[in-house]
């Protein structure tokens, strides 16, 4: 679709690179010197116009002259007839802002009417077959705080590139291989002895949450002591294939409950199994990127961007997971994905070199490789940071803290701030009914439309045909300002796509809440006079149809009534 802010940005590009050119000789630039790359962006503040462009800063070194100087020359060059402009001034270093004429606004109303829930959606992913792959979590416990934000990052992200037109796939990558597994299989038949009466102590590097003893119980519960006097071997590959079900079963159901989704759950084990991690390593070794030391294999990782060496299977003929790590993201690329994006801890950070080290020696792209990481979580309450969980003896789980703030607070909290910055969760507000509360406060605005309807149901009204609406006398401040909001949407979520940053919606949809607020606490819509009331409950329902669509990709529900 052709929003029309995105088209009016696309006129005044076109002019100003035609300027540019009829400005050459101006500006004594050669005709063979190419012009630079300039950006035409929505100024911060709104005094400065519309759109402001950085052309004439883009040109000092070419023209050899003062930014301002450049700008007073494009401006003669410039031809605006068609692109709504009503005012042209220079600011600053040299930016040129271009305030449009009002009358644009009035055709934003339609377009989100017509719209209604594709209203932003766009095609500039055109179709590429994008993988998000979040989450991750080790089988071997309860989801913990970083787990719930890589789980709302990564679901948004997903959200926000199929809205942009791309073929995305969710994909959880279960580590059900290695020595975690290990320590899990014997961590859980020290449990299930204990349920025994026998005495068996957990090892020391094995899990000791309380909810092993919750599986070991189950566990006892179905099978009794049946494994009792079974070879230890038997008995913890039994204990192991019963806890990493029952682990599983868990994360599907609390994501399930938390509003996630996955389109494959893709098992490290079937990497093994198949031989795709053997096949992986004599690639690698083919193409003169392994070396043997010390009766180890490694990856020549130094001469491939990353810090050192990596072993990728060691003295003893077993692959390490960094090894099992490359054949997996091998497979996604074998499976036709044109763009793979990883969400991980803040712990992982030296892990991305050489991923994509490792992917530019199978002779795959590491730009195709995206990266997210995404820093701590703190989880504060009265003022102090919470730091223990009943059920985990470790870390407060994800199921913990829904059942503490419900869903929504949980998704919006943890996209509400950059992955790369740290998070305070502050669950006193989270629970709040107030307008500090961000998720209240958006969902309020929401609600407080909807109350709108119903009165102008109880009176028997309904809206006409939006064609025959006057939406020109919509003309005070507050109104202006709204639709103005509105009609950024479109890119706001093309943005947020591409720049795999949720939390630009979470900022914008905010401040459509808050303009709506203004709007509305200075304003009547039911009363406001026949013709006015008809513009004024347009109005709210295209914004309320923002704020459902905003909402949505977050994974956060819009609801009727607060």
């Amino acid at each position: 679709m052709d929003y029309l802010l995105a088209g009016l940005r696309a006129g005044i590009e076109r002019a100003l690179r035609s300027a540019a050119e009829a400005a050459r000789d101006d500006l004594g630039i050669h005709p063979e010197v190419p012009l630079p790359e300039f950006t035409v962006e929505v100024p911060r503040e709104q005094n400065f116009g519309d759109f402001a462009t950085n052309l004439a800063l883009m040109l000092t070194k070419p023209a050899r002259r003062s930014p301002r100087q450049i700008a007073e020359i494009l401006i003669t060059h410039l031809n605006l007839q068609d692109c709504e402009v009503q005012e042209v001034t220079i600011a600053g270093p040299g930016f040129i802002n271009f305030r449009l004429h009002p009358e644009w606004m009035y055709r934003v109303l339609p377009q989100i009417e017509a719209s209604g829930p594709d209203f932003g959606r766009s095609s500039i992913g055109g179709s590429r077959r994008v993988q998000v792959e979040f989450v991750s979590a080790n089988p071997t416990g309860l989801l913990h705080m970083g787990n719930a934000r890589g789980a709302a990052l990564g679901d948004s992200m997903a959200s926000l590139l199929s809205f942009a037109g791309f073929d995305v796939a969710r994909e959880f990558y279960v580590n059900d291989a290695g020595h975690q597994i290990e320590n899990l299989a014997f961590s859980m038949e020290a449990r299930y002895l204990q349920e025994l009466g026998r005495d068996a102590e957990v090892p020391e590097q094995g899990y000791h949450g309380e909810d092993l003893i919750e599986t070991a119980r189950h566990f006892v519960e179905q099978y009794g002591d049946r494994y009792r006097n079974e070879a230890p071997e038997v008995r913890r590959e039994m204990l192991l294939k019963y806890a990493l079900n029952e682990k599983l079963t868990a994360i599907r159901e609390t994501l399930a409950v938390f509003g996630v989704e996955y389109d494959v759950w893709f098992s490290e084990q079937s990497l093994h199994d198949s031989g795709a991690v053997a096949e992986t390593i004599q690639l690698l070794r083919r193409r003169g990127h392994i070396v043997e030391k010390d009766g180890a294999l490694w990856l020549k990782g130094s001469a491939l961007g990353a810090e050192k060496d990596e072993v990728v299977v060691r003295a003893n003929g077993i692959p390490t997971y960094f090894a099992a790590d490359i054949a997996y993201h091998k497979n996604k690329f074998d499976r036709g994905f044109n763009w793979v994006i990883n969400i991980w801890g803040a712990d992982h950070h030296g892990h991305v070199a050489r991923m994509k080290g490792a992917l530019d020696a199978l002779g795959l792209d590491p730009d195709a490789l995206d990266v997210v990481i995404m820093q701590l979580v703190r989880l504060y309450q009265g003022g102090e940071i919470v730091r223990m969980s009943k059920r985990s003896g470790q870390y407060v789980t994800l199921g913990e803290l829904l059942e503490e703030v419900g869903t929504d607070a949980a998704r919006y909290f943890f996209v509400m701030r950059s992955a790369d910055s740290h998070l305070d969760f502050d669950l006193d507000l989270a629970k709040s009914r107030s307008n500090e509360n961000p998720v209240y406060y958006v969902q309020y605005a929401h609600a407080r439309i909807a109350s709108i309807f119903r009165q102008l149901a109880e009176r028997g009204g309904a809206l006409p045909d939006v064609g025959a609406i006057d939406f020109t006398v919509l003309k005070e401040d507050a109104e202006r300002a709204l639709i103005r909001r509105l009609a950024d949407f479109p890119e706001e979520a093309a943005q947020a796509a591409v720049d795999l940053a949720p939390h630009r919606i979470a900022h914008y949809v905010h401040d459509v809440a808050g303009l709506f607020h203004s709007f509305y606490n200075a304003h009547r819509v039911i009363g406001a006079g026949d013709g006015l009331e008809r513009a004024r409950l347009v109005l709210a329902r295209c914004t309320q149809t923002v704020i459902r669509n905003c909402l949505g990709l977050l994974g956060v529900t819009a609801p009727e009534r607060m």
